[in-house]
């Protein structure tokens, strides 16, 4: 699949039907939707270890009073296995990423709480990027420059520094 200079990431209900504007299509649900074929989904990848844990799944239950606390649940067990993230952050380098969920909540689910995770996570990340890329520079312009010569003349072997007097 040809990779474009800018990436989006979307999120999108496993059973609605695929697109071509989907790009890289993920899904990121620990167990896989009922009643549906890997053709049928047109799947380009199965990250279920990004998914939520079975007990933290199981303890939102889809409830919207909840999804804030699930948001941070989540989040920190992401947090605790970056690991899990790599083959997600690698697909979404340059080309539109789809995250496909299966429940029927499309503002309350695991793929719409990663997603917020994963910009937050390029938002924060950017800063830092930022400053590595402006101490590599400053590195090389240092680098760039002469080494300062000096502007006194220098003095024939043997000869010592002068030394200036000191009054008491």
């Amino acid at each position: 699949m040809a990779r474009t200079a800018t990436a989006s990431l979307r999120v999108k209900r496993v059973y609605d039907p695929p697109s071509p504007s989907d790009g890289y299509r993920i899904l990121v649900d620990r167990v896989w939707p009922r009643g549906l074929s890997k053709e049928a989904i047109r799947l380009d990848r199965w990250c279920k270890d990004v998914a939520p844990s079975t007990s933290l799944r199981k303890w939102f239950g889809h409830d919207p009073e909840k999804w804030a606390a699930f948001q941070e649940r989540y989040f920190a067990e992401l947090d605790a296995h970056p690991e899990a993230l790599e083959e997600l952050v690698e697909a979404c380098r340059g080309t539109t990423v789809t995250l496909l969920f299966g429940a029927k909540d499309a503002e309350h689910n695991n793929a719409v709480a990663l997603k917020t995770y994963l910009e937050q996570r390029a938002r924060r990340a950017r800063p830092r990027l930022r400053r590595t890329m402006k101490a590599a520079t400053a590195r090389k312009t240092a680098a760039k420059r002469p080494s300062s010569t000096s502007t006194t003349p220098a003095r024939p072997l043997g000869q010592s520094k002068p030394t200036k007097s000191r009054r008491r």
